[in-house]
């Protein structure tokens, strides 16, 4: 069965604030307003997360706007909207819809007081353990041990939140990085044996 894409607007970084200023204006904001992000705004922030910018980055593979272990992208970015949810596909720079039920509240752990629960998207951070095993990277040992592998995703995760996080610093958004319902995710977002849920990042404008 072939997986519908929904294409987004090219990306418009330009428009926003300097890095100088994105770097001092950065922070954690949990009071976010249920106004939903425009097409071209979200485009951006999928974009600055972990889209391509270059066709031939380390080893052949193209590249990203977050680094990763040995360029093995192992980490994937679903976007839970309130139409649905999406995996955001970086090479066609598409959102690819998983599930069509808002999966917002997932994006907090149980028991977890609900700040923002109508914010307009939550993102969360899926790990694929085999893009680990298999890069085109350097084949170095710690590639395929469980805790190592652990350092690595955990760290390149931290990438992709905090460009989300000067994404929003730049362009007068709010976010929050934040841990979630892993269980719950792993079973709605169909992952893969392979995949973990990991965090996840509120997004929108502040309350």
């Amino acid at each position: 069965m072939k997986t519908r894409l929904t294409r987004l607007p090219k990306p418009t970084l330009a428009r926003g604030k300097s890095f100088a200023d994105a770097i001092r204006l950065r922070k954690t904001t949990r009071e976010i307003a249920a106004m939903p992000l425009s097409p071209p705004v979200l485009s951006s922030a999928l974009f600055a997360a972990r889209g391509v910018n270059r066709a031939r980055g380390p080893f052949g593979a193209r590249g990203l706007t977050a680094g990763s272990a040995s360029n093995s992208q192992e980490i994937d970015v679903y976007v839970l909207l309130a139409r649905g949810a999406y995996r955001y596909d970086a090479a066609a720079h598409a959102l690819a819809l998983v599930a069509k039920e808002d999966l917002r509240l997932l994006a907090y752990t149980p028991g977890q007081p609900l700040i923002s629960p109508r914010a307009p998207v939550q993102l969360v951070f899926v790990v694929d353990l085999d893009a680990l095993e298999h890069t085109r990277g350097f084949e170095e040992p710690g590639l395929h041990d469980p805790e190592v592998q652990k350092s690595y995703y955990f760290v390149d995760t931290g990438l992709v939140a905090e460009n989300v996080y000067l994404f929003a610093a730049a362009h007068g958004l709010a976010c929050w990085f934040h841990n979630c319902d892993k269980r719950a995710l792993a079973k709605k977002l169909r992952l893969r044996k392979s995949q973990r849920a990991l965090f996840a990042q509120t997004l929108g404008y502040a309350r």
